[in-house]
């Protein structure tokens, strides 16, 4: 019998990610609920505390019940909602970060996989303010642009419409007010002081993203330049499977452009530097339903399980 595993929220994109990435996958058992009865508190709690690692694939209210269901202290959580991800006690899934990180993930019962945004803007800036680069009070901005699956199903639903608006055929900026869910992790995790200035748009392609920061190189404290800055991320994250940090001779810095669904499909992350020694954007090029989502969390599951980090996953690059 493999490690008994239950999807709560199953049905939805990231649920069904997930799903899709144990197929073929023969040390897991998937515990199926009742498509009836997937709203049942009974039911759900019971499938919760027979499993050995349930997955909360739930808004972020339906998600906190969830955990309020465990009575077997045995069982693991893994979340992909916003609710945990800045709580006291859980484990933040991103093991590249830092030893720390990752020794949490390992060893912890209770693992929030971070926002697809948030992941990208976090792999450039906490390196940075960690290694006393890039200072606590810098008035950080950033921008993303990413594909409509983001969006969840209504999302997916309004984009793949026959007869949709002409204005679901252009990159749509939203979350104007400065709102957007993720900023509260983007600031916690990195610690920054101030909250990051965030302008998302998403686009009329299925999956991919790309998240940048732009830097002023005199308000950075060392490696100001963008050989110096390339250099340092690719010492920082070394070793690391699922994070690639990219160089002048990478196929899209050649080319001159970073598309966002560049990497749809793989389950790692690219690091860009451009610029020139006054201003440089640093870039991440990921799929918001791998490093961004679903693959994140089976990361995180095999970390837990002790298994190969990338078992079930995709780290063969896609050709553009």
């Amino acid at each position: 019998m493999g490690t008994r595993i239950f999807i709560d929220g199953s049905e939805g994109t990231t649920g069904l990610r997930i799903d899709e990435r144990f197929q073929g996958r023969e040390d897991v058992e998937i515990l199926k609920i009742d498509p009836a009865k997937r709203k049942d508190r009974e039911e759900r709690a019971k499938l919760i505390n027979a499993s050995d690692i349930t997955f909360l694939c739930l808004p972020d209210a339906a998600a906190r019940e969830s955990v309020s269901l465990v009575e077997n202290e045995k069982v693991c959580i893994i979340d992909t909602s916003t609710a945990h991800r800045t709580e006291e006690g859980w484990a933040y899934g991103f093991p590249e970060l830092s030893d720390v990180h990752r020794e949490r993930i390992v060893h912890g019962k209770r693992i929030a996989v971070p926002g697809c945004h948030a992941t990208g803007f976090i792999s450039l800036v906490y390196p940075l303010i960690a290694g006393g680069i890039l200072p606590k009070d810098y008035p950080v901005s950033s921008f993303s642009i990413t594909g409509y699956s983001g969006g969840g199903k209504k999302t997916i639903s309004a984009y793949q419409e026959e007869n949709r608006p002409a204005t679901f055929l252009s990159g749509r900026e939203y979350a104007l007010s400065q709102q957007h869910k993720h900023l509260k992790e983007m600031r916690y995790i990195t610690g920054l002081e101030r909250t990051p200035l965030f302008s998302p748009i998403i686009d009329n392609y299925y999956s991919g993203m790309v998240v940048s920061v732009p830097l002023y190189t005199d308000l950075l404290k060392d490696k100001n330049t963008p050989e110096a800055l390339q250099a340092f991320f690719a010492e920082y994250y070394a070793g690391q499977k699922f994070i690639r940090v990219c160089g002048s001779d990478d196929e899209a810095a050649v080319s001159g452009y970073l598309p966002g669904n560049g990497v749809s499909g793989w389950d790692g992350l690219k690091i860009y530097v451009t610029g020139n020694e006054q201003r440089v954007v640093l870039s991440a090029q990921f799929d918001n339903l791998g490093k961004g989502a679903s693959g994140a969390a089976i990361q995180c599951m095999n970390l837990v399980l002790g298994c190969a980090e990338d078992k079930g996953l995709v780290l063969t690059l896609p050709s553009l």
